[in-house]
């Protein structure tokens, strides 16, 4: 089933999926809890309707066609990249784009020092942070620099509105994005 968008063909939100592996599930079946309710937290963040709104603008901007989107899946567990550092979002060739969950001890960590709320807030930045920078590789493939001055600077257009509501979100912005 497609959804529809009434002004541009089918929703992007509509590609966004939870996706858990049961060979991963198994490893860490203590932490299930947690990871399901950020898996949660984070697909709710993205299918925002303003969030949705942003992202076709961005799109069109951009001239990335959205049938390039394939699959946005949410990953329940974390993964690590060749140098061995957390990674927040990965996309191929084919439009497939993965976003992955920060591990359990940051968040622990996190929340004690800043509280639940900023810790939630974070990771909601995090994610469509980290979509927007695989939906930036779509166009500019393996040109890392300039996705991430284009990610860094879309992601402050979104937020800007929320400034006056959320004296956090800068700080929430300079700890994604330095």
């Amino acid at each position: 089933m497609t959804v529809l968008d009434e002004t541009h063909g089918p929703k992007l939100s509509g590609k966004i999926r939870k996706v858990i592996y049961p060979q991963k599930v198994v490893k860490a079946s203590e932490n299930l809890r947690f990871y399901t309710k950020y898996a949660a937290l984070v697909l709710k963040a993205l299918r925002k309707p303003r969030f949705q709104t942003f992202l076709k603008w961005m799109l069109r901007k951009e001239k990335i066609e959205e049938y390039r989107i394939k699959d946005i899946q949410i990953r329940t567990f974390p993964s690590v990249n060749e140098n061995g550092h957390g990674l927040a979002g990965k996309c191929n060739d084919k439009g497939q784009i993965r976003i992955y969950p920060k591990r359990l001890k940051f968040c622990q960590k996190q929340m004690q020092e800043f509280g639940k709320k900023n810790v939630k807030f974070y990771i909601k930045g995090r994610a469509k942070a980290a979509l927007i920078h695989e939906l930036l590789h779509l166009k500019y493939g393996s040109d890392e620099e300039k996705v991430r001055k284009l990610a860094k600077k879309y992601f402050k257009i979104f937020t800007k509105p929320q400034h006056a509501q959320n004296s956090d979100q800068h700080d929430i912005a300079k700890m994604l994005f330095t």
